[in-house]
C-alpha cells in the first residue's frame, strides 16, 4: 500500500497562488496562525467567540471529559440573533442577505436582512401559535426555497429544535426521522419543482406521518396557485395562513451554549440513521469562524453553496456560515444541467457569484459535456472555488482550476463531516494547493493519519484519519442513542475517529481515499449499505442482500446490489425493475441501485457476517485480503 502512495505523492505537483490571495485573507500565515493556535488552544477559540453578540458571556471555554466536550460553559446567545438582528440593525439592514433562483427565469425571490428578519420573526410567532416551544421537534421536510430557509431560523429563533429532511427522501425514510425526534409539527410543501416537472411532497409527507403520533399539525406550503391542494384543517394549516395577524417582532430566545440547536439524520451502517445533535454555542462559533476563515468572506461577496439544506453543507455553509458573517446568499432550486448544461454558468454570471462552493460530483458531470458551457459565459466575478462531500480527484481539480477559475481563483477543497459540523480539513486561501490532497487541518483543529494503535503514520504511508482534540462545533450525541456517539471515540484511544482512510504526504497534506466502513459516498452524499439492503429485503421477492459502492466517473461511487430471492421467485428484468422502484419508494432516487445482480449465495463469516469487501474485491478484479474468517 505504501508503495502505490508514494507514487502517486510523488507525482502531483503544487499551485502557488497569486501573492495577493495571501495578503488579502483573513487568516494571514496559516503555520503563524496554526502555531498560535497550538499554543493557547482555550484563547484560540475565546477569540474567535468574541466576535459574536452574547447575551451572557461564558465562565469557561471548555470542559473536556473524554469524550464529552462542553464550550462556552453558561454562555447564553441565540444563533437567529447573530445571522439576522446584528445585521438587520445595524448598516447592512438593507444589504440583500437571500437571493433565491427557481428553475423558470422568471422565479425569482430578494430579501434584505431586514426583510428576512421579519420574515422569521413572523413565522416564529406562527408556530408559537401552533404552541411550538423551547426544545419541541419540528421535521422541516421542503424544497430548496426561501420558505425553508426561514423554516428553520423560526424554529432557532423560540429555542425549537429542527431536523431538516432531504426532500428527495421517501415515506419510509421520512416517517423513520419523524418518529426518531417525536417531532410536534412537519413543515412541508405541496410540491417541489425538478427538470420541469412538478413532484408531490405532501401525498409522501402524509403517508409519513399516519404511524408518527407525536405529530399535531402539518404546516404546508402551497406553491401551485393554479390548482392549490386541499387542506385538511383538523392536522394541516396553510405556511402564509398561520403568520396572518402576527406580530412581526419576536424576541429571540436566551440559549445556553450547550442547548440543542438541530438534529440531522445521517447514514448508519447498522440499518437505522444517525440523528447527529448540534449545539447552540459551539456549532454558532466553528461555523461562523470557517465560513469567515475558510472562505474568506468579504462584506461585498455574493457567495452560492449549491448544496440542499437537507444536508449538513446545507445547514453549516448554505444558511448558518454565511448569514453569520453578513453575507449576501444566493440559493436556487436548479438543476445542474436543466435546462442545458449552462444553467449554473449562467446564474453565476447573472448574479455576480464571487464564492462558488459545489461538489466534485457536479465538476465531474460538467467536464463530460465539455468546457463549451462555462465558455460561453462572463465567469470573472469568481475568486474563490470550493468543493465538499468528497474526495476532489486531481483531475477534476485540474479543470475547476483552469476552466472554471480560469488559473486565478483559489480552490478550498474541504473534508468535514455531518458530525463534525464544521471545515476541518482544507488548504487555507494564499498557500499552496496540491491537486488530489485536501490540505493541513485548518487553526482550530488537531488532526493526523494513524495506525490501530493510534500512531502517527510515516508520510506516504496510508492510515485512518483522526482527530486527536475537541472543537467546538463537534457533535455533542446521536439522539436517544449515547452509545453511538462514544464509538466515534472508541475505535482508536483517544482519538475521534472519522472512518476515513487517509494518507500524509511530507509537508503534512492530507490525501483523503474513501471510507473504511460500510458507508458508500455516492454524489457526494452518505447511504448505508444496510439501509439499502434492508429496503431490498422488504420487497416480498427477496430472501438476502448486500450492497457495494462501484466507483463511477461522475458520481465518484454508484450502488450495486447482490439479492438472493426467495423460493420460487424468478429473476428477470421485471423484477429488477420492481426492486428499484421499491427501493425508490422506500429511501427515495438516492439511494436506488444502478445495478442488481441475482446470485445463489453471500459471502459471510462462520458469525454470518456478509463480507462485502470479498464482493467489492470480486467486482473490481482486485486481491480480497485475508479471507480466512469466510464460511466454507
Amino acid at each position: 500500500m505504501a508503495d502505490n502512495f508514494n507514487v502517486r505523492l510523488d507525482e502531483v505537483k503544487y499551485y502557488t497562488p497569486d501573492a495577493c490571495c495571501k495578503e488579502q485573507s483573513w487568516i494571514g500565515d496559516y503555520n503563524r496562525t496554526y502555531q498560535a493556535f497550538l499554543a493557547d488552544p482555550d484563547g484560540f477559540w475565546d477569540g474567535i467567540a468574541r466576535e459574536l453578540d452574547w447575551f451572557q458571556p461564558w465562565d469557561r471555554v471548555k470542559e473536556w471529559n473524554y469524550p464529552y466536550a462542553r464550550w462556552f460553559l453558561n454562555g447564553k446567545l441565540n444563533i437567529t440573533h447573530n445571522c439576522l438582528d446584528r445585521h438587520a440593525h445595524s448598516q447592512r439592514r438593507n444589504k440583500v442577505a437571500l437571493m433565491w433562483r427557481g428553475e423558470d427565469e422568471g422565479d425569482e425571490q430578494i430579501y434584505t436582512y431586514r426583510q428576512l428578519h421579519q420574515a422569521v420573526c413572523r413565522f416564529a410567532n406562527g408556530l408559537k401559535r401552533l404552541g411550538v416551544g423551547k426544545g419541541d421537534r419540528v421535521c422541516i421536510y421542503m424544497p430548496v426555497v426561501p420558505e425553508q430557509v426561514i423554516a428553520m431560523l423560526a424554529c432557532a429563533r423560540i429555542g425549537a429544535i429542527h431536523s431538516v429532511v432531504f426532500g428527495g427522501f421517501g415515506v419510509n425514510a421520512l416517517n423513520q426521522r419523524i418518529r426518531g425526534i417525536e417531532a410536534k409539527v412537519v413543515i412541508t410543501a405541496d410540491v417541489t419543482y425538478r427538470r420541469g416537472k412538478a413532484i408531490p411532497l405532501k401525498n409522501i409527507v402524509e403517508e409519513a406521518v399516519v404511524s408518527a403520533p407525536s405529530v399535531e399539525r402539518i404546516v404546508i406550503l402551497r406553491r401551485d396557485t393554479d390548482k392549490p391542494v386541499e387542506l385538511h384543517p383538523e392536522m394541516e394549516v396553510d405556511y402564509y395562513d398561520l403568520t396572518e395577524g402576527v406580530d412581526r417582532e419576536c424576541p429571540a430566545e436566551p440559549m445556553d451554549a450547550e442547548d440543542p440547536l438541530f438534529i440531522l439524520y445521517t447514514s448508519g451502517t447498522t440499518g437505522s440513521p444517525k440523528g447527529i445533535v448540534h449545539t447552540c454555542g459551539g456549532y454558532t462559533v466553528g461555523t461562523y469562524y470557517t465560513t469567515k476563515y475558510v472562505f474568506d468572506v468579504k462584506d461585498s461577496d455574493v457567495y452560492w453553496c449549491t448544496a440542499d439544506p437537507g444536508w449538513i453543507t446545507g445547514h453549516s455553509y448554505g444558511v448558518y456560515g454565511p448569514l453569520l458573517n453578513g453575507a449576501t446568499c444566493l440559493i436556487a432550486e436548479a438543476t445542474p444541467d436543466y435546462p442545458d448544461p449552462g444553467t449554473w454558468w449562467n446564474l453565476i454570471e447573472e448574479y455576480g457569484v464571487t464564492i462558488f462552493y459545489t461538489a466534485p460530483t457536479a465538476i465531474r458531470m460538467f467536464m463530460r459535456v465539455g468546457e463549451e458551457w462555462p465558455n460561453r459565459c462572463n465567469l470573472s466575478s469568481l475568486r474563490v472555488l470550493g468543493s465538499v462531500g468528497e474526495p476532489l480527484n486531481p483531475e477534476a481539480f485540474e479543470w475547476y482550476y483552469r476552466t472554471i477559475g480560469k488559473d486565478r481563483c483559489p480552490i478550498v477543497d474541504t473534508w468535514w463531516q455531518t458530525e463534525t459540523g464544521m471545515h476541518m480539513l482544507t488548504t487555507m486561501i494564499g498557500e499552496p494547493m496540491r491537486p488530489g490532497f485536501v490540505g493541513k487541518p485548518i487553526p482550530g483543529v488537531v488532526a493526523d493519519v494513524v495506525d490501530m494503535e493510534g500512531n502517527s503514520c510515516p508520510p506516504g504511508t496510508g492510515g485512518l484519519l483522526v482527530v486527536k482534540e475537541p472543537w467546538p462545533s463537534m457533535m455533542r450525541t446521536v439522539w436517544n442513542d449515547d452509545e453511538r456517539y462514544r464509538k466515534y471515540w472508541n475505535t482508536i484511544p483517544g482519538c475521534y475517529t472519522a472512518a476515513d482512510l487517509a494518507v500524509k504526504d511530507k509537508d503534512g497534506y492530507i490525501m483523503v481515499i474513501g471510507r473504511s466502513d460500510d458507508l458508500i459516498v455516492v454524489a457526494g452524499h452518505n447511504i448505508g449499505t444496510a439501509e439499502v439492503e434492508s429496503a431490498l429485503v422488504s420487497h416480498e421477492a427477496v430472501a438476502e442482500a448486500a450492497v457495494i459502492g462501484k466507483p463511477d466517473a461522475m458520481k465518484g461511487n454508484v450502488i450495486k446490489a447482490f439479492v438472493i430471492l426467495k423460493d420460487g421467485r424468478q429473476p428477470g428484468d421485471k423484477l429488477k425493475n420492481d426492486l428499484v422502484y421499491h427501493v425508490r419508494m422506500t429511501l427515495g432516487p438516492i439511494a436506488i441501485p444502478s445495478e442488481i445482480e441475482f446470485v445463489q449465495s453471500l459471502p459471510k463469516t462462520r458469525s454470518g457476517k456478509i463480507m462485502r469487501r470479498v464482493l467489492k474485491a470480486q467486482e473490481l478484479g482486485m486481491d480480497p485480503g485475508d479471507i480466512s474468517t469466510l464460511e466454507e
